[in-house]
């Protein structure tokens, strides 16, 4: 075999490994979304969502561009699972603090987070609306046609300009700039600060992207990445609890207390509650740790 013909064949089996992963990764999303339409299960929600975001993980990597005119299709279909699914999130998480709130017999805080779950069943039903009426004119046979094409005809040039280690590398880089930044807001005197949980919420995205990024491209990765997709799950996931505890005292505020039909006194009483869990949310982290602050 010539090196050329070596070349060539070294070129066609990673252009393999690519379809193989996409296509993977395209059948559930197609499979998933699917059956989340047929019943709303949260499961199906999540595994669409979850398959869907690998897809833009990879589309990103091959065609930041979107010329292909298939990243914003999976865009607008990951936005509306997204809702269907945060609501999801956010209704199981208010009904955990309630069942916490009649296990110690607080009846008032009971009632305040029962008015929220009914509130945000309500929102959830707009979305899952907006996704029955959506997501079929997304996943439908002129997908399909588009999917394929870009396979046969697409794929095997794009990859051969691609080196998605140097991708990981540069998501590296922009990973530690954020963290950077935010260790600089930290060292200040306003680690509770609106600028430092925007920027902690920054880090945590850019610690999505590395983790979506090391498993969806785990096929084509060097050995020394192999780690990267739990080692920032962990990340993710610590300050993932600092924006969900941020996210629920957003909710309220949102709300609003007369919306809710909610006594002045309980309102204030869970809200500070809140306020707090946030606050040792945010110094129990030891992503960026906080050095020097009083709470």
């Amino acid at each position: 075999m010539t090196v050329d013909q070596l070349m060539k064949e070294r070129q066609l089996t990673k252009t393999r490994q690519w379809e193989q992963a996409l296509n993977l990764l395209y059948i559930d999303f197609w499979d998933y979304s699917h059956d989340a339409l047929s019943k709303f299960d949260g499961e199906d929600i999540h595994q669409a969502r979850v398959n869907c975001r690998k897809l833009l993980t990879l589309l990103s990597i091959l065609d930041p561009g979107h010329a292909l005119g298939l990243y914003p299709l999976f865009e607008k279909a990951q936005k509306r699972l997204g809702k269907v699914r945060d609501a999801d999130v956010l209704i199981e998480s208010f009904k955990t603090k309630c069942k916490q709130a009649k296990e110690v017999g607080d009846t008032k805080t009971a009632e305040l987070l029962k008015a929220v779950i009914d509130h945000q069943k309500d929102k959830r039903k707009t979305y899952r609306k907006k996704l029955a009426d959506e997501l079929p004119k997304l996943i439908n046979e002129d997908l399909d046609e588009k999917w394929k094409t870009f396979l046969s005809e697409q794929l095997e040039a794009r990859v051969a300009k691609k080196d998605v280690n140097v991708v990981m590398r540069e998501l590296e880089v922009a990973y530690e700039q954020k963290k950077k930044a935010c260790k600089a807001i930290f060292r200040g005197h306003d680690a509770e600060s609106e600028a430092a949980f925007d920027s902690l919420h920054q880090l945590r995205m850019a610690a999505k992207e590395l983790r979506y990024t090391a498993s969806a491209a785990a096929f084509a990765l060097n050995q020394k990445f192999h780690a990267h997709e739990e080692i920032y799950k962990q990340i993710q996931d610590q300050l993932g609890l600092i924006n969900d505890k941020r996210l629920w005292l957003e909710t309220l505020n949102a709300i609003g207390r007369e919306e809710l039909d909610i006594g002045k006194k309980t309102w204030n009483t869970f809200t500070a509650q809140l306020k707090t869990e946030v606050l040792d949310a945010l110094h129990q982290n030891d992503v960026i740790p906080i050095t020097n602050q009083t709470k």
